[in-house]
This record gives C-alpha cells, structure tokens and sequence, in this order.
C-alpha cells in the first residue's frame, strides 16, 4: 500500500501548522524532522506550512500545502481543530496521500460531529489519517 509507504518512509512531508514558537507543537515537530534530517535519520523533504509566516528554522514556508511546488507523501497536521477537515480536503486537492493529525478537541472533548466530518472528508479526498489528537 503506497499510504503505509507515506507513513513510514515519506520523501516529502507537509508540516501544517508549523510555528516560529519554541514552546508550539507546530515548531517541536517541524524542528524534529529538521534534526532528524540533520543527523541522516530522515532522507526526505520538510515543507512548513503557516498563512502567517515567511520562513522558520530556515526553511521557506508556504501558506497552504496547495502551494507546495514538490511531492508532498505525507502531511503532520498541528492546527485548530475546526480547520482540521478543510486541510485535509487541500491534502486531497494536492494530491498527498496520508495524514497524521496531531489537532485535539474531536471526540475526547465531546465534538463527535467534527470528528465524523473529519473522516468523511478524509475518505472523499482520498486521504488515510492517523488521529486525530495523537501528539501524546
């Protein structure tokens, strides 16, 4: 399955939410695949997304995974819960085939209903998910 191929050895991965604050999840993951590339441990591709920043860590960002100009396998989702469902279905539009969403605030707080749009969407755009609220 080329999803699992996604997961598990991504050429290319889309941080979404990626942030310039050290104490954010978006900077903690963007910043552990930047060192784990640094030290050979990660051959792929890191591409942060944020609509609100030019560059982090020296990496150029781009406001949208849409905007990507390279192949994205894989995208680490660390947005608002209630923008999760719409970045997946840019996922989908860009053609990126697996997702791990990091978002809290679905079913363990009560909101099934966002949830079951998450996963409705994820099916229509073609995206295999991970998650939501795996960051622990």
């Amino acid at each position: 399955m080329k999803e699992l191929e996604s997961f598990f050895n991504p050429k290319g991965v889309a941080v979404i939410g990626a942030s310039r604050k050290p104490e954010k999840p978006g900077y903690v993951i963007l910043k552990n695949f930047v060192v784990n590339r640094e030290k050979g441990l990660f051959r792929g591709s890191v591409y942060p997304v944020n609509p609100r920043a030019d560059v982090i860590m020296g990496l150029k960002v781009y406001p949208s995974v849409t905007k990507v100009p390279d192949p994205v396998d894989l995208a680490v989702i660390v947005v608002p819960a209630k923008f999760v469902p719409g970045v997946i279905e840019e996922c989908g539009e860009r053609g990126v085939k697996a997702a791990i969403v990091i978002s809290a605030g679905f079913s363990e707080m009560g909101n099934k209903e966002l949830e079951e749009e998450l996963l409705k969407r994820a099916r229509k755009a073609g995206v295999r998910i991970i998650g939501p609220n795996c960051l622990g």
